[in-house]
């Protein structure tokens, strides 16, 4: 892994130089570590620390998009109302929902919490994790042997519906509503108009913000994987590094 390179720090310094600058992240995996219990996560406080204070410069804007619940994010991440938040990969922002609700939908989404509550039943150890306009399916703490099999016999009991899947580590994810978090950076900078955006992220699911920068953007992933982003880094460490080297090229 090559960890925090000169080649990053050169890059983030430079873009800094920028009108508007938005700089995004994800949360788990990314400003916050992976960890076993949901509940647990919580941001690196310099990685916090750093977001929050971009937030607060002259023509900056600073967001989390996150697969978590709006309501969640909002608990773990502790990010003050300057930092946007946009949580169910790209579906809730902070004012409100991307699309609306309608009744057809939340029929559709209490049959698919009924569905996968039940499916927890055979893989011991599975979790279901109930969002406004989705269900995900967690195998994080099943038996390894068994998480396959329990991610393809939750996507096969729903084959057929109406419904959004998204792949990420260790869980599917079933949604009402088409969206991903490259929509919801599209909505970032057109609202922020930002002139080059920096964009953090560690799962699949944050490939589709990848895919939307340009060659003025930034892009980093977190780990390992393949990636469409420009920059990898090893940590959440690593990222709050980073945060920090945004902040201070951007104070000037």
């Amino acid at each position: 892994m090559p960890g925090f390179g000169e080649d990053l720090h050169r890059a983030l310094t430079d873009v800094t130089r920028v009108p508007r600058l938005l700089v995004a992240s994800d949360f788990d995996g990314t400003i916050a570590p992976i960890v076993s219990v949901p509940a647990d996560a919580r941001p690196i406080p310099a990685a916090a620390e750093a977001l929050a204070a971009l937030a607060t410069l002259p023509s900056t804007s600073a967001a989390l998009i996150s697969g978590r619940a709006l309501r969640d994010l909002r608990v773990l991440s502790g990010a003050p109302a300057d930092v946007h938040l946009v949580g169910s990969h790209g579906s809730e922002f902070d004012a409100g929902f991307l699309e609306a609700i309608d009744e057809q939908a939340k029929a559709l989404l209490a049959e698919l919490e009924q569905t996968m509550t039940a499916l927890t039943a055979r893989y011991p150890g599975a979790t279901v994790e109930i969002k406004p306009v989705s269900v995900a399916f967690h195998v994080r703490n099943a038996a390894p042997e068994h998480a396959k099999q329990a991610l393809d016999d939750a996507l096969n009991a729903v084959r057929d519906w109406d419904i959004h899947v998204t792949e990420g580590k260790a869980v599917r994810e079933f949604a009402v509503i088409d969206t991903d978090k490259g929509e919801a950076l599209e909505q970032l900078r057109q609202s922020s108009d930002a002139s080059a955006v920096v964009f953090f992220g560690d799962d699949v699911t944050d490939e589709k913000a990848f895919a939307r920068l340009t060659d003025t953007d930034i892009g980093v992933k977190v780990g390992p994987g393949q990636t469409l982003a420009r920059y990898r880094v090893d940590s959440p460490d690593d990222v709050a590094t980073a945060l920090r080297v945004l902040l201070h090229a951007r104070r000037g």
